[in-house]
């Protein structure tokens, strides 16, 4: 089955694919928000046109494992994407952006400096660690 993943912050939707039976996840670019229903549609769009057959979202927790703010931001987009009937998982994504960091340490100075390289590199970290989980 084709997964898909998504880095959900506060200006842009990091996102990636990948296969479920493989280790590996692709970058997809990102999408700026621009509100939950235009998001939605986004997604959805997304989705049909990758043949995803479940999403993996980014759950912010604190290091205590609670929600942290940013994480009650991103509940609601998952239960309109729940809604529109698309499966979606949710992911402790604690560290993904500091493994996208790094990943990006050696890249161009003007991919460091996209910040929207960086959202859609954190979403394939975390489906890399998901696909990872289910080898």
């Amino acid at each position: 089955m084709r997964v898909g993943a998504l880095d959900v912050g506060e200006a842009r939707i990091g996102l990636a694919v990948g296969e479920e039976g493989s280790p590996f996840a692709f970058g997809r670019g990102y999408l700026v928000r621009k509100g939950l229903e235009a998001d939605v549609a986004a997604i959805l769009d997304f989705a049909r046109r990758e043949g995803l057959g479940k999403l993996v979202v980014g759950l912010p927790l604190r290091t205590d494992l609670k929600e942290s703010p940013q994480a009650q931001k991103v509940l609601p987009l998952v239960e309109a994407l729940r809604r529109e009937g698309l499966e979606v998982e949710l992911l402790d994504e604690r560290f993904t952006t500091k493994l996208a960091q790094r990943r990006l340490q050696n890249a161009p100075k003007r991919v460091r400096r996209d910040k929207g390289k960086l959202d859609e590199l954190s979403a394939v970290v975390l489906l890399e660690d998901y696909l990872a989980r289910r080898l």
